[in-house]
């Protein structure tokens, strides 16, 4: 059993012990006296008795985890055993009300002011004033419903065991009506601390939200990067606890990496302001107003697992025209891949409205290991050379490293190497340049099989 288990479970054995000797002592002083004021506080002192009772055993299956029957845990016990308490105090109210009424409309009965009934008033004010700081502050350090309902109680005990004490003083001083209106005062106090309870736990049996929490959460999340808006919400609610499930809509644009990390973060703010609760954040990919044309094509060709590549947007006075290449397995015929293809620009066509005109590359995706072994000495020499001089005829490039030359099955090369450039040319510039050795280097090595050149700035780090 956990600390906070064990307090909890300790406070309100220790309240239900104080509120059965309390019981006690009003019950005996009230018939020996005769003052329906302590009778009262003795049937109040019993219905304590009950709710705490109640609060020990609610806060015992409370704490059980959740299992697969219970998905949200046995916290709810705690709220159902307040609105017990509820129906009781309230009850109790209107009984006492009307004994205290009749016996001032048919008369009051002979009531003996005595040391003993005033010392056992001065006791549970006492004794109810220890056990109502305890369990608030319990109640503060676990979140539990049931011992603020208890502490509520307890509290309302000082006030009515205060009001019953001034009624037998004006009883001693010959006011014998006083001490049936001290009852109903009482009683009015019973009843408004169980109006407020059982309103807080009627809203929490029917998963009202607390209130300012919604707006909380969207605030929180809204501040997260990469969070585009709340789609939807839901709290819920349960003892010490608040289920969040919150869905956030997303760029549509993100990988799917991209959009865990926006879950967790959010995730992660939201525990840390509200540490009791257990959240589940899900994503919606949504359009965003500000997409541009690149961003929109990814979007399309990503959710039907393509990849499309070199985009480029031309504008006439009429419509858009857009190219790019997109990759497809270089294993399906050429009708399958069209009909793939076929099927994007449909999709596309719909998301620009029709106001487009498409031209589609079909790049074939290969994904095949070949074994290859390195190249002997003298081949890797001579290759190594060509690819020097190749690079010394084009400006621009200030260094070839890290070249390697591997040999296939079909003894065709294929050839990896890194490029250096000044750091401050652009990578469209860079591009061109080491476009422009590839094909050097088919010139002089045309049964090569493939030729990958890695660019970066002279001096970087491999």
């Amino acid at each position: 059993m956990s600390t906070r288990e064990q307090k909890k479970q300790s406070v309100a054995l220790s309240s239900v012990v104080a509120s059965l000797l309390l019981s006690a002592m009003k019950l005996v002083v009230g018939l020996m006296t005769g003052s329906i004021g302590i009778l009262s506080e003795a049937a109040h002192s019993i219905m304590d008795f009950g709710a705490a009772a109640l609060t020990w055993l609610a806060v015992r299956v409370s704490d059980r985890p959740a299992d697969t029957k219970h998905h949200y845990g046995h916290t709810k016990v705690e709220s159902f055993t307040a609105l017990i308490e509820t129906v009781i105090l309230l009850l109790t109210s209107f009984w006492i009300i009307s004994e205290a009424l009749e016996r001032l409309r048919h008369g009051t009965q002979e009531i003996e002011v005595t040391w003993y009934a005033i010392a056992v008033m001065v006791i549970s004010i006492l004794v109810d004033l220890s056990r109502s700081i305890a369990l608030k502050r319990v109640a503060r350090e676990t979140r539990s419903q049931a011992l603020e309902a208890d502490a509520l109680h307890f509290t309302s005990d000082i006030l009515s065991s205060a009001v019953v004490l001034a009624g037998l003083g004006f009883v001693a001083l010959g006011i014998a009506w006083a001490d049936a209106a001290a009852a109903i005062v009482v009683s009015l106090l019973i009843g408004h601390a169980a109006w407020k309870l059982g309103r807080k736990t009627f809203d929490v049996l029917v998963d009202a939200a607390p209130e300012g929490l919604a707006e909380q959460i969207e605030q929180i999340a809204g501040k997260v990067p990469g969070v585009a808006g709340i789609r939807k919400l839901r709290i819920k609610p349960a003892g010490p606890f608040i289920f969040i499930d919150l869905t956030i809509a997303v760029s549509r644009t993100l990988p799917q990496e991209r959009v865990a990390e926006i879950c967790i973060e959010t995730e992660r703010r939201l525990k840390q302001e509200i540490p009791e609760s257990d959240i589940t954040v899900n994503a919606r990919p949504v359009t965003i107003d500000n997409e541009t044309v690149t961003e929109r094509i990814h979007a399309v060709t990503t959710r039907r697992g393509l990849h499309a590549h070199n985009i480029q947007t031309s504008f006439s006075v009429e419509r858009k025209q857009i190219t790019f290449d997109v990759e497809v397995d270089s294993r399906l015929t050429i009708r399958k891949a069209h009909d793939m293809v076929s099927e994007l620009e449909q999709e596309l066509h719909r998301e620009f409205n029709e106001q487009i005109n498409l031209c589609i590359h079909l790049d074939p995706l290969n994904s095949v290991e070949r074994n290859a072994r390195p190249a002997d000495p003298g081949t890797e020499a001579r290759i190594t050379a060509i690819i020097r001089q190749a690079a010394a005829a084009i400006p621009g490039i200030r260094d070839v490293h890290a070249v390697n030359i591997l040999v296939s099955g079909h003894n065709k090369p294929c050839i990896t190497l890194h490029c250096s450039f000044d750091g401050d040319i652009s990578l469209s510039e860079a591009h061109t340049l080491t476009n422009r050795l590839e094909s050097l280097i088919y010139q002089a090595l045309p049964e090569t099989s493939r030729i990958i050149v890695h660019a970066e700035p002279l001096n970087a780090v491999d």
